[in-house]
């Protein structure tokens, strides 16, 4: 039987199975950083009803999800998450291509994005993507990079 994926626009009922996946994806970055990544402690009940989460399943399971945030002059990918057993198998390029479509069928003409400084291999295929670093923050659990493309 051949693996039907599909992508589909979250809902409320959603809610729990996209915080085990994102706990489960920035699981191993928790060490590297002294702290849980932001999106393994984000609050998904407020994110499915204020954010554009868009799912990607196989087989009908959970594998991948995009979380997208319209802003007056650009979209910004808020978080892309791919369960550890489907990671390294392009799920998350194809997402970050699905927000890029959004983003153009939307008007918006820019895609900005941010992540933490020591997510060396994140910023690195984001750059092969074609995004840029516009700035780098320091905050008070680190450096985050901004980046952004323009489409």
């Amino acid at each position: 039987m051949p693996n039907l994926a599909t992508l589909r626009r979250a809902g409320p009922d959603d809610a729990a199975a996209i915080r085990a996946l994102s706990r489960a994806a920035y699981a191993r970055w928790a060490d590297l950083i002294g702290r849980e990544p932001w999106p393994m402690v984000a609050d998904y009940d407020v994110a499915v009803r204020d954010h554009i989460i868009d799912l990607l399943e196989i087989n009908a399971e959970l594998v991948a999800l995009v979380e997208m945030i319209p802003k007056p002059d650009h979209l910004v990918i808020e978080n892309i998450a791919v369960a550890p057993a489907f990671q390294g198998q392009g799920h998350g390029r194809r997402l970050m291509d699905h927000a890029e479509h959004y983003a153009a069928e939307s008007g918006f003409q820019e895609v900005r994005l941010y992540t933490n400084q020591r997510f060396a291999t994140n910023i690195e295929l984001y750059r092969r993507l074609g995004y840029h670093i516009e700035r780098e923050e320091v905050v008070s659990v680190g450096v985050v990079v901004h980046m952004r493309k323009t489409l």
